[in-house]
């Protein structure tokens, strides 16, 4: 049986000499390869209690929004700067090839709504951790996520499906519990960032 990272190609040196670009479109371009990441991704949810699932531009959009739906939760879409037409909180932070600001309608999140964040790899870990502080800032709690994610470095790189599950203190600082990497089968208690 094929693993979600059997469709995952690395691209070299792109969008700069040195990255090693992991295109999920491959995953997106075969029935099998996005049905499997998204049944994947959904496994995670299991036991999970959350009122909405949030996805990062552009492709926590692509693999959030079919769980929002497949759940019945609301899907939050979490945008570059000046994507969104309403009041927003925005937040700015470093990629791994330069830095990003990112936003979410400022009445998208109540107080107290739980929220999984959704994206789909993670480099530098800076986008997740800027949504999850805009999430907190408007009152919500984000306690799990998970992605699709490069595990290693080079041309070993192995990708996985991972979740993770975040607990964040009175002062908004989140500290992280790291689940093992899963690549196939049920996970309790953790979620995901597509």
């Amino acid at each position: 049986m094929k693993s979600v990272k059997d469709y995952i190609i690395s691209i070299p040196d792109f969008p700069s000499k040195g990255i090693i670009f992991r295109d999920v479109t491959s995953v997106l371009e075969s029935p099998e390869g996005y049905a499997l990441a998204i049944d994947e991704l959904n496994k995670l949810l299991d036991g999970v209690d959350y009122d909405l699932i949030a996805g990062t531009e552009s492709r926590g959009f692509i693999f959030g929004a079919p769980l929002a739906y497949m759940n019945k939760k609301g899907f939050i879409p979490v945008r570059k700067k000046g994507k969104l037409p309403r009041e927003t909180v925005e937040m700015s932070y470093d990629l791994e090839y330069g830095s990003a600001t990112i936003e979410i309608h400022k009445d998208a999140i109540k107080p107290g709504d739980k929220v999984v964040l959704v994206d789909d790899l993670i480099a530098t870990g800076g986008t997740i951790q800027a949504a999850a502080k805009l999430v907190e800032e408007l009152g919500g709690e984000v306690d799990l996520h998970g992605e699709l994610v490069a595990v290693g470095e080079g041309d070993h790189a192995e990708l996985e499906l991972r979740g993770d599950q975040q607990r964040h203190d009175h002062r908004g600082g989140a500290e992280r519990d790291r689940q093992p990497p899963v690549a196939e089968g049920p996970r309790q208690h953790a979620a995901v960032d597509a």
